[in-house]
Formats: structure tokens, sequence, C-alpha cells
């Protein structure tokens, strides 16, 4: 695993991975450094072509990433840690768990993406005219279907970001046998409150707990109340 990473601390403590999410880096976690630190050894990397890591040269899938994180573990000594992990991240987690399932001790899940989203009315009818449209228009033209973030990748990450959002992880969800936290924020609009109880229905040793007045950065919306959640839970 290139690049650069945040290691906080190291001593005899707990081992404690963070995983970012997308568009994002370790930093993103900075509210919980000095919080997680007296109880943990914590480690924040930056994930490939995010953050300080280098651009990749290839498009990663969701496996690439998840053995990513697996060669990271690895090189850096680090002991089945307990793992927080955010959005993309938490498709990462779960990937990785799924092929490795005593990889980790702990699992905190905060807005996880990985499952099939609804198919609404809206996204249907968006994507009709989508198809409808692409036979007739230059692709140019087409871009307003997608979001300002996926335009502004560059090529390499528009295909790496395709075959991650079309990789679904709800055959394998069940898979996780280790105990694990879904915590969301009740406002969160990229990965809504109801794949958070799908996630805690799917998951055995589960427990889901909705922050109010919070949304998909409920660990930054809400910091006291998910470190102090979250701290309870894995060192219970």
């Amino acid at each position: 695993m290139s690049g650069n990473f945040n290691r906080v601390s190291t001593n005899e403590k707990i081992d404690l991975l963070f995983l970012h999410g997308y568009l994002s880096c370790g930093k993103s976690f900075s509210y919980q450094f000095p919080f997680f630190r007296e109880h943990f050894n914590v480690y924040a990397p930056d994930l490939k072509g995010f953050g300080d890591n280098d651009n990749m040269t290839y498009p990663y899938s969701l496996t690439d990433y998840a053995n990513e994180v697996k060669e990271y573990i690895y090189t850096n000594g680090i002991k089945k840690p307990c793992v927080i992990a955010h959005s993309f991240g938490g498709r990462v987690a779960i990937k990785l768990l799924s092929e490795n399932p005593d990889i980790f001790t702990k699992l905190v899940l905060t807005g996880s993406a990985g499952l099939k989203p609804k198919n609404t009315l809206k996204k249907r009818a968006k994507r009709a005219v989508f198809n409808t449209l692409k036979v007739f228009v230059d692709k140019s033209r087409l871009q307003r279907f997608y979001s300002k973030d996926y335009r502004n990748l560059s090529p390499v990450m528009k295909e790496s970001f395709k075959l991650i959002v079309n990789e679904h992880l709800d055959d394998v969800v069940d898979k996780i046998t280790i105990p694990t936290l879904i915590i969301n924020g009740r406002k969160d609009r990229e990965t809504p409150v109801y794949m958070a109880k799908k996630l805690h229905k799917k998951i055995a040793q589960s427990k889901m707990i909705i922050i109010e007045d919070a949304g998909h950065f409920c660990f930054i919306d809400k910091k006291i109340k998910f470190n102090t959640e979250v701290k309870e839970f894995l060192l219970s």
C-alpha cells in the first residue's frame, strides 16, 4: 500500500483502523483522533486515489481496495483491529470481511454504502430519459445526468467509481459474524436510514443507533454523541 498515511499513536493499546468515504481521506476523522487515542492505536490511511496517496494507474475495483487495506494491516503489524468505516469505507470493510471473517475484532459502520439502493420512481424516470437520449445525443451534452463529483473525477477514477458502485454487497453482508455497530444520521441523504436498518437486519451481531439532527457525516455533525457511543461499543 503506497502513499502517505496517518498513524496517530503507537503503543500497546488496542488497534483502531479508520476507513474514509469516497472523495475523502483519513483526516476526515480528525474529530475522532484525540478522543480515541486514549484507548487505541489509531490508524487512518488515505486509500488509493485519495488524500496524499498516489493516483491509481488503473481503475481500482472494490476487491483492489479490500486487498489494499489487507496489505496495509499486515505491513503495519496491526493486530485484528477494531474498524470504523464511513460510506465507501463501509463497502471496503464489508468486502474484506466477507472473504476474511477474522481480520477485524469489531466493526462500526457509519453511513455505510454497499447495499443496492431502492429503485424509486424518480430514479427510474431519470434512467429512462438518459437511456433514450444517449442514442441520439452527443455524450458531452448528457453531463447534467451525472453528479458534480463524478464529472470532476479523472478518467481512471471514473472507471473505478463505476466498478465500485455497480458491485452490490447485499448477498455477502450476512457473512459478517463479528460484533457490529451501525450508526447513522437521521438526515443522511446519501445512505438513508432504510439502508442502516437493512444492514442491521442482515448482520446477526449488530446494534443500530440513529443520531438525530445529523447527516451523512454524523461523526462530524454530532461528534460528541458519535464518539461516546462508539467508544462504549468498542470497549464493552
